[in-house]
């Protein structure tokens, strides 16, 4: 993917901008912190993807406005496409996906954001995190393999090559087979429990032939006990209906005996009601009295009320005529009171301005003192004008000639150090080529470390070789067993059939060829115990020789590590001897410097022009502190002129106090006068005496009131009393009356009861004459019932035990179901179990890592040669001892790992030591080496890259190298976007983005 171009419309801190990309290929993109680069290079993913930083598409929209569109131009395999992708506030995105043909861009879109989606990432064949792992290097993202525990880093790189769809294959296969095990365990509990049940089916028909026998029985015996129960009950109908008529009669007396106790309850309340109303009658007259006082109460509380109503109307008039008189005298009262403040305070300001007015004896001389002063003063003023220029230049020519003295000084500093330094670097040359010579002896014994080394190396595959043919005649010898397992298992299943040719077999025949079969067996059973036994020996004669491998590969590192140390040092004895010919050409050097600063013959020139400015300076007479004096005296007279002005000031004031006075007092007369003429002869003052009047008349007695009021409250009462009293009197003759009726209907209620009982009498009598056929009836009922039961459980049990019968039958088919079907399960188990170990960690994801690895060293260590000029080597490696294991032991312990080692000038260590620019170069070589990886696993040609990592770990002479390494890596990319603020990286390339933030948003600058 080659960008082309790229408009942004309100997204994130972008408002209206359009970068062109075309003949761009390094470009360092460059701005403040904030100012928006990272959001420029988000722009393009979420573009194509529809992903960025935010939590939320709404997030990335420009504040204060209501959508946002972005639309990016790009050529992916020799064509031109386009994406715009927009959203407004509170809806959905929307996607078009176009393709450039000779008529202009052509849509590829179908319904359906998602849908595509799909195309453009099926097009591109690179989806989001693909391209954020290898085009794309944010920002904190270079260490995150490199800084894992090496037991981490294989899930990290796992990670990243997307190797989580086998990871998921194995969980799903392992579920799988879990359920195919379950489900297999299942059928076998089955199958055991049917082979349970059908061990049941002869005691079933058995049973069931008695339970038919005991229903025969049964059946016989309730027929019988029914004939007879149906004799006796026509014999016993007669009494029933003698007892019937008896419990009518008995419930007849029941009713009647209710009927009497209502008509009892009834006499006794009227009688009580009776007596109630005789009181009240015999105290009529008492309550009447009463009646006829409260009534006279009542008629004087409503009088009262009316005076209350008016007194209360009167007395408010009256208090808001009193408080508008308060409020009006009040306010008169203020006014003078304060008129009255004012004009004290203006007397006495009169009285100070005339007492300061006074003390101006000395003003006049102090005035004309100050205006001497000035005078000077302005002269001076002039003169310094024409002089500091002429200091300023004197200062500076002073400064120019100490700048040189000091950068002679500095100089010489520097040749003292270098001369030191030097003697010190060249004392040790004897000491070097010694240890020289003894490298060059190690290196020789090495060579022959070599040569063994490589035999080991032959040993160990001649071993694999034979290994692998002896598992394959083991596999071969294992399927033999199965096969004869297999005809075992015929000769069981089909019991008088042979198993090769197919024919009938007698007993004796049979027991033959299994013997022939069991010898077999034994036979290739013991051979694949000695094909066992020898590969044994062959994997410990391996590990041994692994081991030794292993320690053989770490002196030969070591050997590395030395042949590095011979070369270095003889670099190093070159560079001694240029630094001879350095050392005589700088003590020459000295000795000029030193003479120079001792008679400080430097840069004539600049003396003689200080000489002429100095002499200038003398024939002017200027000097700073006359100027200082003269201007501190003026400033001390100053205060006259202020003192003048103040006094002009005062004069103008007294003025106006006058004026003031004069209409204080006149306002003061008048506000007196007001007050006098409202509390005499006002309207308010004639209002009020008049309401007064009017209560006097009234004359509404309070005490008087609230005594009417509580004998009225205390007497309610005698109201009810009254009403009572009405009531009875209407109502006691009717009630005497209603007494009659109901003694009348208790008397006959008796007479009607006493002949009922005289005919119960008589029933009961006959009753007792006929015979009773209860107990016998209720006997034979109980036996027919319990015989009812018992047929009910035997047909129960018949049922069921037919319903059994049809369950085995039933139950045989489904054992043979059942077993096919265990078959097929176990199949499926064993195969699903297969797959969960072969898309498993230690599986195909361990044989991917494997291969991926080499090519990822390989990468990386190109780009680092290039970033450390062949000073650091990386190697991964997957398996180390474990801990308490040594080389000797036979069975040392291997321990997956990922452990990153790298080789540089003093040797080889762990990736951990590394820290500042030298871990930085790393992280970024291994990064960019990754890049290039997923996206060649990815089917994607990687075109652009993005780098958007922080290079301020890095010193002068790593920004160089970086800088000399993205340039080496420049032609395998269409174009290379790097993000710095860094001026080093801004100036390095032809092309530069520069990016501000103004009011109108971001906005993009290209510098070429």
């Amino acid at each position: 993917m080659i960008p082309l171009q790229l408009t942004l419309k309100n997204f994130l801190s972008y408002q209206d901008v359009t970068l062109d990309f075309q003949g761009l290929h390094t470009v360092c993109i460059c701005g403040t912190n904030g100012a928006g680069k990272t959001s420029l290079l988000e722009a393009i993913t979420w573009t194509i993807w529809g992903q960025s930083r935010t939590s939320s598409d709404e997030d990335i929209i420009h504040v204060n406005k209501d959508y946002v569109r972005t639309d990016f131009m790009f050529i992916c395999y020799q064509q031109v496409y386009r994406i715009i992708r927009s959203r407004q506030r509170n809806r959905s995105n929307s996607l078009d996906f176009q393709i450039k043909s000779s008529k202009g861009f052509i849509p590829l879109s179908i319904k359906g954001i998602k849908a595509t989606q799909e195309i453009i990432t099926s097009t591109l064949k690179l989806d989001y995190e693909t391209f954020i792992n290898s085009a794309y290097l944010r920002q904190g993202r270079a260490d995150e393999f490199m800084l894992r525990r090496p037991t981490e880093r294989k899930k990290v790189l796992a990670d990243l090559l997307k190797l989580d769809h086998y990871e998921n294959l194995s969980i799903k296969a392992r579920e799988i087979a879990r359920q195919y095990k379950g489900k297999a365990e299942q059928i076998k509990l089955n199958l055991e429990a049917n082979r349970r049940k059908l061990i049941k089916e002869k005691g079933i028909k058995i049973r069931q032939q008695v339970i038919q026998e005991d229903i025969k029985v049964l059946k016989i015996l309730q027929n019988k006990n029914e004939q007879v129960l149906q004799i006796i009950k026509q014999e016993d109908s007669s009494r029933e209906s003698r007892l019937e008529k008896l419990l009518w009669n008995r419930e007849r007396l029941q009713n009647l005996r209710q009927e009497t106790f209502k008509l009892e309850q009834e006499k006794r309340e009227l009688g009580q009601k009776s007596c109630n109303y005789g009181k009240l009658i015999n105290q009529g007259e008492k309550i009447s009295r009463k009646y006829k006082k409260f009534l006279f109460f009542r008629k004087q509380e409503e009088t009262l009320v009316y005076q209350f109503k008016e007194f209360q109307k009167l007395n408010e008039e009256k208090q808001k005529l009193e408080k508008h008189f308060l409020y009006r005298n009040n306010q008169l009262q203020l006014k003078i009171k304060y008129q009255q403040i004012f004009l004290e305070q203006l007397e006495k300001e009169d009285k100070e301005l005339q007492k300061t007015i006074n003390d101006t004896k000395d003003l006049k001389l102090a005035l004309k003192t100050l205006n001497f002063y000035s005078q000077e003063l302005t002269k001076l003023d002039k003169l310094q004008h024409e002089v500091s220029p002429l200091i300023k230049k004197r200062q500076e020519l002073i400064n120019q000639i100490l700048k040189i003295k000091i950068d002679f000084q500095l100089k010489l500093e520097q040749i003292n150090i270098l001369e030191s330094n030097y003697i010190q670097e060249l004392v040790i040359i004897p000491r070097t080529r010694k240890i020289l010579c003894n490298l060059n002896n190690n290196i020789y014994d090495f060579e022959n470390e070599r040569t063994y080394h490589k035999q080991i190396k032959n040993k160990i595959e001649e071993k694999k070789i034979v290994q692998g043919k002896l598992l394959i005649d083991q596999q071969n010898n294992i399927k033999e067993i199965d096969k004869l397992w297999q005809k075992i298992r015929d000769l069981d299943i089909n019991h008088s059939n042979c198993p090769l040719c197919e024919q009938e077999l007698d007993q004796e025949r049979r027991y033959d060829v299994l013997e022939k079969i069991i010898k077999q067996h034994k036979n290739i059973q013991k051979q694949v115990h000695k094909l066992q036994e020898k590969i044994n020996i062959l994997k410990q004669n391996i590990n041994s020789f692994i081991l030794k491998d292993a320690s053989l590969r770490k002196k030969l590192e070591y050997s590395e590590k030395i042949q590095q140390n011979f070369c270095q040092i003889e670099v190093h004895l070159n560079k001694l001897g240029e630094m001879k010919d350095k050392l005589k050409y700088i003590v020459k050097e000295k000795v000029k410097i030193t003479k120079l600063i001792k008679t400080e013959s430097f840069d004539s020139v600049l003396q003689d022009k200080l000489k002429t400015l100095e002499k200038k300076l003398t024939e002017l007479n200027y000097t700073e502190e006359n100027h200082i004096l003269v201007r501190n005296k003026a400033n001390k007279w100053r205060w006259a002129e202020i003192k003048n002005s103040k006094v002009n000031d005062l004069l103008h004031r007294q003025k106006q106090i006058f004026k003031q006075k004069s209409s204080l007092i006149q306002l003061i007369n008048q506000l007196v006068k007001q007050k006098d003429k409202l509390d005499n002869v006002s309207s308010l003052k004639r209002e009020i005496n008049i309401i007064k009047g009017k209560l006097k008349v009234l004359n509404y007695d309070k005490s008087i009131h609230d005594k009417v009021s509580s004998y009225i409250r205390s007497s309610q009462n005698c109201i009810v009393d009254y009403e009572k009293l009405q009531n009875a009197n209407k109502s006691y003759f009717s009630l005497q009356q209603y007494l009659k009726v109901a003694e009348d209907k208790l008397k006959n209620s008796y007479e009607k009861q006493n002949s009922v009982i005289k005919i119960d009498n008589q029933l009961s009598e006959r009753l007792n004459l006929t015979k009773n056929y209860n107990q016998q009836i209720t006997k034979l009922t109980i036996i027919f019932k319990i015989q009812r039961q018992h047929l009910d459980k035997l047909f129960e049990k018949q049922g069921r035990s037919e319903q059994a019968i049809s369950e085995l039958k039933i139950l045989q088919n489904e054992r043979r179901d059942l077993q096919v079907l265990h078959n097929n399960i176990c199949k499926q188990y064993r195969i699903y179990s297969e797959l969960t170990k072969s898309f498993s960690k230690n599986g195909i994801q361990l044989l991917i890592i494997e291969n991926v690895l080499p090519q990822l060293e390989a990468e990386t260590n190109k780009i680092l040669t290039r970033l450390t000029g062949n000073e650091l080597r990386i190697q991964f490696i997957t398996q180390r001892l474990g801990k308490g294991t040594t080389i000797r032991k036979k069975s040392a312990k291997l321990i997956d790992t990922l452990d990153i080692l790298i080789a540089d000038t003093e040797g080889t260590r762990v990736y951990e030591t590394y820290s500042g620019g030298e871990a930085f170069r790393i992280n970024f070589s291994v990064r960019l080496a990754l890049a290039k990886l997923l996206a060649q696993r990815a089917g994607a040609s990687l075109e652009m890259l993005i780098i958007d990592e922080g290079f301020g770990t890095q010193d002068a002479e790593g920004c160089e190298r970086l800088i000399a390494a993205i340039n080496s890596i420049a032609s395998d990319f269409s174009c290379i976007l790097i993000v710095t603020h860094m001026p080093q990286f801004q100036e390095a390339f032809q092309h530069r983005i520069e990016i501000s933030k103004t009011n109108q948003g971001s906005q993009i600058n290209i510098v070429n």
